[in-house]
């Protein structure tokens, strides 16, 4: 109830999923304090979240790095992967909100509150050409009464609409009035960067993409929640498709696919996306457009991991120049 009535640090509504995520954090903390009843430094048994202070989460944070991110790390001896700052981040919320409205002592104020660093940045991975086109070939609309089903051209049609470089948000976010299939084009309607505007942006479909949102429209309009505003619908007659359900669908079809789904997630389309653009040679400022960035950091940062193999397949283009 207190996120959804405020405001996050730039002025801007709490997205559900973020409050997800703190309530959860929430929740983590509480199933450990059961399990391992705790004394803070004044001697009084943790009964409720008022009494934890910093040597109590301090306590907590030191068991959550050792048996979440140890496990985690590739040779099990406590490579760092993140997740113990995450927690922490997630966790500050709560510790806010008590500080308001109970004048707890916030821990996070406390210079005694031992911090995990953020994880290193690591190189997005692009999917190849391979990947994304035998992904597609799972879901295409065959001869088979299978690949004729609505969750098969479901799924093909979403897995098109990740190739255009659509956030997983902004996909689940569509509603069936922001398609304009004869123009080949859908607008997205700004979720973070731009939450206040009024203005959509612009995303051009390839002809296939077209073609596979044709085929779904028509099967969806046999659906039993067709009149609901959403897109993307649940598969046995049930409503919108949530991230859990994108996330699964994602994978599943990578392992039918023949491929490790441990590689792949929504997100990994849209540096596959990026990578495709600038592979052919659209222009760095067409891209930001297209794909709604304002920093010219987030061109560099999506499709980095293929950077290399752009800069020497453009030099070997020109030939000899000599």
């Amino acid at each position: 109830m207190h996120l959804s009535t405020t405001t996050n640090k730039k002025g801007r509504p709490f997205q559900r999923r973020t409050v997800n995520a703190y309530k959860y954090a929430a929740t983590q903390l509480h199933h450990w304090l059961t399990a391992s009843p705790q004394i803070n430094a004044v001697g009084v048994g943790v009964e409720s979240f008022t009494d934890v202070d910093t040597a109590v989460l301090n306590r907590y944070f030191r068991w959550y790095y050792e048996a979440h991110d140890v496990p985690k790390s590739q040779d099990g001896k406590g490579g760092y992967t993140g997740g113990t700052n995450t927690t922490q981040r997630n966790l500050r919320a709560m510790f806010a909100y008590l500080a308001e409205e109970y004048e707890h002592p916030d821990p996070y104020a406390d210079p005694k509150l031992q911090r995990y660093a953020t994880p290193p940045m690591g190189k997005p991975k692009t999917l190849s050409e391979e990947f994304v086109n035998d992904t597609l070939a799972v879901t295409a609309w065959g001869p088979e009464p299978r690949r004729k089903e609505f969750h098969c051209v479901r799924d093909h049609a979403l897995l098109r609409v990740l190739t255009e470089g659509l956030r997983s948000d902004e996909l689940l976010n569509l509603r069936v009035q922001d398609l304009d299939l004869r123009a080949g084009t859908l607008v997205v309607l700004p979720i973070k960067m731009d939450r206040n505007s009024l203005d959509g942006r612009v995303i051009p479909l390839q002809p296939k993409t077209v073609k596979a949102l044709t085929r779904y429209l028509r099967l969806r309009a046999l659906h039993k929640r067709a009149a609901d505003a959403w897109l993307w619908l649940g598969t046995r007659n049930r409503s919108r498709l949530l991230y859990a359900g994108l996330h699964r669908m994602v994978k599943r079809r990578a392992e039918e696919a023949g491929y490790d789904p441990s590689v792949v997630s929504p997100h990994s389309f849209c540096h596959t996306w990026a990578d495709d653009l600038k592979a052919r040679g659209v222009s760095g400022e067409h891209i930001m457009a297209v794909r709604g960035w304002k920093s010219p950091a987030m061109l560099r940062r999506y499709g980095a991991d293929m950077a290399s193999t752009r800069a020497v397949n453009a030099v070997q283009a020109l030939g000899d120049r000599y």
